[in-house]
């Protein structure tokens, strides 16, 4: 028996998954996260998985693995002290950045600091081209003087990012060379290697993030590594990176960047494969855990996948406001909405929810650790949504009397309404904020809310979701079995892949092809060869071209599909095609007779994905299907409600019913209104069907 387990660290639960690669059976386990040492969480979870289905480690063949470390770490600035070598003039490209503001009307507005100092960046004398061409090379004296003066100030590990080194990184490869030979244990971490794409700002910050991360990664990494052994288990483990592709434990001890939105993008992953199962091929993933609330899109059974991406924003969801990083990412929109999320009245008296968290930590106060202010799990206990004595699985007992007294304290006295009714409030203004989000989010698409499902997952987003999508006038919701655990299992269903990319600015009509095919054959083989590295057979692997492209003088560009083969000429009228119809979508209109320039060329090489229909133990028989009856407030009748309690694993195919309902499954709780109806499909996902308007 071949088995796979998923491991995902949040910020308040761990989640891992196992799947019985030949049954498609799945069993799941939800722990607290120990921000202490989050790899405790991954072998608690992995252990009471091993016992809850009597396996033998050795019957574990692949360990796939998401975490919130890197993100983290820059986000509270844990990373190592981390020194920047430029070429000379070019020490303050961080500090310049694009000189744009996020907020033109904010007087005291505060921009990121770089992750490197000034002080610790230093310029060398070197030079190539525009044209790529090798001016002034590298003097090996004058590196290791540089590399001396940093390590005085105790620096860790070492960025490099030179001028047109995308073009061509001699420089910069002798510059690594000179360090791994005099300074052998000094991580380095140059910008060619990890993003060989134009624009100075962007590739520096990327390589300065990198190496900022790099020594804790590989430590972190090295640990997991050591922990998994020490369970008998010796299957490879795979990387969940932020594109929603897997890479092994090398390839993300060398490019740890990339494991940004490692956990969401399992998510989003997730909702790729349920969509293709139910054969809905436009999908909005909805994703709500204990700190923050993520959705995305996914359109033909594929994510939206872009390559700009912000971390450690000073304001958090503030685009601008960020440290930028280029990197393949699935494009996601994110409020600091979850079941953690501080609920308090400003001074204007108003009634806010977010962004801070009480994570698992002391977490809410229902869970009876310490908490002292009111959250949404606090809200939703309140409110009938959650049974105190069946939260995961009735492994954790929740407090009800303290949830309310510190509402009524915090909330409703201040606010002058009952306690049910400052719940209820909480509920609506996480639910609405995270519409709000993702609607604007659908509408710079160019998409319509309600042509959307939602898959609503986490342990607190089928919570959530029928009022949000209420909001959002989506008339159907789907939430999978397993849905607390959701990002876990989607890893599960991602491919092992790799991109490769290579900027060459160029007008279209005027592109070099036999310079354009040799650049992309030598991407493909790139990525092949990494791929073929880990065992996989060549023909499964999958090759899939796309550019970046803008019309001649803009400054942004759009990421276009690419014929495979060779190209020429010919191929000018297939590219401007496929670049007009992105164009359209996503700005309303293309512009005739405008030459287009392509930036920068792309190649994913991708194994196959996991193509297994999951099942879990149920129950054989419907007569326990309704475990009992709660009172529970609905916002459509202002009241509460005696709402039947559903068992999800006693809920068979075809099964209907009408709302209001509360289906309960361990890892979550499915809110069903009072104007919807529900039903169970053939891969018992539950499918509610909602009357907006």
């Amino acid at each position: 028996m071949a088995s796979l387990i998923g491991t995902d660290i949040g910020g308040t639960f761990t989640d891992v998954v196992h799947l019985d690669e030949k049954t498609g059976q799945i069993s799941f386990s939800k722990v607290l996260t120990n921000y202490s040492d989050p790899t405790d969480g991954i072998v608690d979870g992995i252990s009471e998985i091993i016992k809850k289905n009597n396996l033998k480690p050795k019957e574990i063949s692949r360990i796939l693995h998401g975490t919130t470390l890197v993100t983290n770490a820059v986000i509270e600035r844990r990373g190592v002290k981390t020194g920047l070598i430029t070429t000379l003039g070019f020490e303050d490209v961080l500090e310049i950045g694009r000189e744009m503001r996020y907020d033109i009307y904010d007087l005291n507005l505060r921009m990121p600091a770089p992750l490197v100092p000034r002080f610790l960046r230093k310029g060398i004398e070197e030079r190539v081209s525009n044209k790529g061409e090798l001016i002034q090379a590298v003097d090996e004296s004058n590196a290791v003087t540089i590399v001396e003066e940093l390590l005085k100030h105790d620096v860790e590990a070492i960025a490099v990012c030179l001028l047109f080194s995308y073009l061509n990184p001699d420089n910069e490869n002798k510059i690594k060379k000179i360090i791994n030979k005099n300074f052998p244990n000094l991580p380095v971490c140059i910008s060619s290697d990890i993003l060989p794409e134009i624009r100075e700002f962007e590739r520096a910050s990327t390589a300065a993030m990198n190496a900022y991360v790099l020594p804790i990664t590989e430590k972190y990494l090295t640990s997991l590594e050591k922990k998994i052994s020490q369970l008998d288990i010796d299957s490879s483990i795979q990387i969940m990176l932020s594109s929603g592709r897997l890479t092994t434990i090398d390839g993300a001890k060398k490019s740890p960047v990339e494991m940004l939105e490692s956990g969401p993008a399992g998510g989003s992953m997730a909702g790729v494969h349920i969509g293709k199962q139910i054969g809905q091929d436009s999908i909005l993933t909805f994703d709500m855990g204990g700190t923050t609330a993520k959705a995305s899109l996914i359109n033909q059974f594929k994510p939206e996948v872009t390559n700009q991406f912000e971390a450690g924003r000073v304001k958090r969801f503030r685009k601008g406001s960020g440290l930028p990083v280029r990197i393949p990412v699935i494009e996601m929109i994110e409020i600091g909405a979850g079941g953690g999320s501080i609920a308090y009245v400003d001074e204007l008296g108003l009634l806010k929810v977010g962004p801070k968290s009480a994570g698992s930590e002391p977490g809410p106060v229902c869970y009876d650790k310490g908490g002292v202010q009111p959250t949404v799990t606090d809200a939703d206990l309140t409110l009938g949504y959650l049974d105190e004595n069946f939260f995961l699985g009735g492994t954790m007992n929740l407090n009800k009397q303290k949830a309310e007294e510190i509402i009524d304290k915090e909330i409703a006295q201040k606010l002058n309404v009952t306690v049910e009714k400052a719940a209820a409030g909480i509920h609506r203004v996480v639910s609405e904020n995270m519409a709000n989000a993702a609607r604007v989010h659908i509408l710079e698409k160019g998409y319509d809310p309600r042509s959307f499902s939602m898959i609503a997952f986490g342990g607190a987003g089928p919570v959530h979701a029928y009022q949000v999508a209420k909001a959002l006038n989506i008339p159907q919701i789907i939430i999978p079995i397993g849905a607390g655990v959701a990002s876990a299992l989607g890893f599960l269903m991602s491919p092992i892949a790799t991109e490769q990319i290579r900027s060459m600015v160029s007008a279209l009509k005027k592109m070099n092809w036999d310079e354009a095919n040799s650049v992309l054959q030598e991407l493909e083989d790139m990525g092949k060869k990494f791929l073929t590295d880990t065992g996989l057979d060549a023909e499964f692997i999958t090759v899939e071209r796309y550019a970046d492209m803008r019309y001649l003088g803009q400054g942004h560009e759009i990421n276009v599909k690419i014929p495979n083969g060779n190209l020429d000429s010919g191929s000018i009228s297939e590219i401007s095609k496929n670049f007009e119809k992105v164009y359209e979508q996503q700005y309303g209109r293309i512009l005739k007779d405008m030459q287009l320039e392509l930036v920068t060329w792309r190649v994913a090489i991708s194994g196959p994905t996991v193509d297994i229909q999951t099942k879990l133990n149920l129950s054989s028989s419907d007569k326990n299907i309704i475990k009992g009856y709660r009172d529970v407030w609905f916002e459509e009748s202002q009241k509460k409600i005696n709402c039947p309690v559903y068992d999800r694993y006693s809920l068979q195919k075809l099964f209907k019913a009408n709302g209001p309902a509360i289906i309960e499954e361990n890892e979550s709780t499915f809110i069903i209104g009072p104007s919807a109806s529900f039903r169970v499909d053939n891969f018992y996902n539950i499918i509610a069907d909602l009357k907006n308007g």
